[in-house]
């Protein structure tokens, strides 16, 4: 735990390459995230040049929330790709539950290549998990199952890193199960924080093998930067802009001060 600014510092130092195939209403923000906190992102979804561009990377981040068939293409070159290179992927299962289309291309997706972390929230993951769920859009609904249970029986299953975002996160790694309470409520009302959480994981986790513990690192750190957002922000409007400027301006006095993250 006491790991987590190190992390971070690791990542400023190295700059890490993160390639995205990403939602498309998102991947500006995804960018500038992966950017703010240190890595140099690149988002190339073209299946002619997907597999070069991951032999360049050192993460690999799928988001499914703008679907189409020509981006599973794409992401399945791109996943195989990062296999072969031994690279981690992390799959943003966005929507999952909220379509059969997109449920049964989450299914593919996992039987094609090996992820490392697949990201969710809760309704999105028990999807993924095989319960009878109805996900609202890419928004969560309601679950009937404890989330440290599902997240840790899921990564045993699944063999990855699993991890359910929300007012409390979980990630687990079927053996390692965390649970991180850093965010503000604003969070869940602006478009894209949850998919900058993953690039922020992908980012972490491409610095640090111990990907539960990556996950969870990236999710303190830009959770605790969104906290120090709202104070100075006017609203939800001017947040994302004064979120950049926390990430810039995050040290190990304030990491270690207030993070707020335990083993389950």
């Amino acid at each position: 735990m006491e790991r987590i600014f190190e992390r971070l510092e690791k990542v400023r130092m190295v700059s890490p390459l993160v390639h995205h195939i990403t939602n498309y209403v998102t991947v500006s923000n995804c960018a500038s995230i992966t950017k703010y906190f240190g890595g140099s992102p690149v988002m190339a979804d073209a299946k002619e040049e997907v597999a070069d561009m991951v032999n360049l990377a050192s993460s690999l981040v799928l988001n499914i929330g703008t679907l189409n068939n020509m981006q599973i293409e794409s992401m399945k070159i791109a996943g195989i790709a990062a296999n072969k290179k031994g690279i981690p992927v992390i799959l943003d299962v966005c929507g999952a539950g909220a379509t059969k289309y997109r449920t049964q291309m989450c299914k593919e997706l996992l039987e094609t290549f090996k992820v490392s972390v697949i990201k969710g929230n809760f309704s999105e993951i028990a999807t993924i998990a095989g319960l009878n769920v109805q996900t609202k859009g890419v928004d969560s609904g309601k679950v009937a199952a404890d989330k440290c249970e599902l997240a840790k029986t899921l990564a045993a299953n699944i063999k990855a890193v699993v991890v359910i975002t929300g007012a409390e996160d979980v990630i687990s790694d079927g053996t390692n199960t965390y649970s991180v309470k850093n965010g503000v409520p604003v969070m869940g009302a602006i478009v894209g924080t949850g998919c900058m959480a993953s690039s922020v994981i992908g980012t972490f986790c491409a610095v640090e093998k111990d990907y539960a513990l990556a996950a969870a690192s990236a999710l303190v750190c830009y959770e605790i930067a969104a906290e120090n957002a709202e104070k100075t922000s006017d609203g939800s409007g001017t947040f994302i802009g004064s979120l950049f400027d926390k990430i810039l301006m995050l040290s190990e006095i304030s990491v270690n001060k207030m993070k707020r993250i335990s083993k389950i």
